[in-house]
């Protein structure tokens, strides 16, 4: 079976490297984005402005779990958890089991939040809107919470949230944004260029979860060559950034566990 990549954000390659490992998948992590709180005073100040008018949005839609950490944890010492939502009847939007999962270590209680059906083609912003459009009357208001790029890749990110967006509008509802936390490229290691250098030519499956990601990967390494290596991806998206940095091999699955392995191991 060949080797995997896991280029997802640090905290969530750590878990994908754990589970596939679990399934006899010999997976290693190389974060293809680095992950760290919005430093910025204005977005801080807005934050902090946000979580004291919780009760005057519908819903509060996280576009990924990092977004649920870096958007509860600044405010433990207040005792700003997720009971908070239930309390105030405001719901939790997730646009995939991940960012889910993050809701519910972050306190939310499981019955506040909505995110697509399981057994949806795509865990995205379109699948979700499947589940939550009955929730949005005239004049209701729905908070996004996001990441913010350091570098100029935003807009490729942004296409499922302001997708999105322009659904919560056409239903009468209004939308603000919140940048929780800063997304940024990463600063590889002698052992990490070494390691995606071999990995671009000897099989490996390069499982690529953002569109951001593997433009981090082309600019990390300047004239590499792609077009013997083989991507997995997540979502039509990805596939389409994948084969424009010339990834001879791009194959699509669903991002659940279950449908990643299967991939994986029908690519041995």
């Amino acid at each position: 079976m060949p080797r995997v990549i896991v280029t997802r954000p640090a905290r969530e390659a750590a878990r994908w490297v754990k589970l596939l490992g679990a399934r006899g998948v010999d997976a290693v992590a190389l974060p293809l984005i680095a992950i760290g709180p919005c430093r910025d005073a204005a977005a801080e100040q807005a934050l902090t402005q946000t979580h004291a008018r919780l009760a005057q949005y519908r819903a509060l839609m996280f576009v990924s779990g990092n977004a649920v950490f870096h958007f509860f944890e600044p405010n433990r010492a207040l005792a700003l958890d997720g009971q908070a939502l239930a309390a105030i009847k405001t719901r939790a939007w997730a646009p995939g089991p991940g960012t889910a999962r993050a809701l519910e270590q972050a306190g939310v209680p499981p019955g506040c939040i909505d995110g697509p059906a399981a057994d949806a083609p795509q865990f995205d912003s379109e699948a979700l809107w499947k589940q939550v459009s009955a929730q949005i009357q005239p004049g209701d208001c729905v908070l996004i919470v996001r990441g913010r790029s350091n570098g100029v890749h935003e807009s490729a990110q942004g296409n499922g949230r302001d997708w999105l967006a322009r659904q919560i509008e056409a239903a009468g509802g209004t939308v603000e944004f919140v940048v929780a936390y800063q997304r940024g490229a990463p600063h590889f290691s002698a052992p990490e260029v070494a390691l995606a250098q071999q990995a671009a030519c000897d099989g490996s499956i390069w499982l690529l979860s953002s569109s951001e990601a593997v433009a981090h990967l082309a600019e990390a390494l300047p004239g590499q060559h792609w077009g013997a290596a083989h991507a997995l991806v997540t979502h039509p998206r990805i596939a389409e950034a994948a084969r424009a940095a010339g990834f001879g091999t791009v194959r699509e699955c669903r991002p659940a566990l279950e449908d990643v392995v299967a991939s994986i191991e029908s690519a041995a």
